[in-house]
C-alpha cells in the first residue's frame, strides 16, 4: 500500500483519511455486519461514496435474510409446498 506524502494532504483529508482508520479498527473489533447493521451510521464521514456503497450493502443483507427467513418459513410451515414425483 502506497502512503500519501502529507504535505499534499489538506487537514480536512488527514481527517477523513484517520475516520477510516478507526473505520477499520470498528470493523475489525465489532465485526464487519455489525458494525455497519448495528454500531453507527457514521455520520462524521465525509464520503458520499462510502455512505453510497454503506447504504446498498445494508440493502443487500436486508434483502438477503428475508429471502432466507421466507424460504425458511415455507419449510416449517410446510404450507404450499407440493413435492413432486421423484420417481420419474
Amino acid at each position: 500500500m502506497s502512503q500519501i506524502s502529507p504535505k499534499f494532504v489538506t487537514k480536512k483529508d488527514m481527517s477523513l483519511l484517520e475516520d477510516f482508520a478507526d473505520l477499520n479498527s470498528r470493523m475489525n473489533q465489532e465485526g464487519f455486519h455489525y458494525c455497519f447493521k448495528h454500531y453507527s451510521s457514521f455520520k462524521e464521514i465525509d464520503d458520499q461514496e462510502f455512505h453510497k456503497l454503506r447504504k446498498a450493502y445494508l440493502s443487500a443483507a436486508e434483502k438477503l435474510e428475508k429471502y432466507i427467513v421466507d424460504k425458511a418459513e415455507q419449510f416449517y410451515m410446510g404450507g404450499d409446498v407440493e413435492f413432486e414425483d421423484e420417481s420419474l
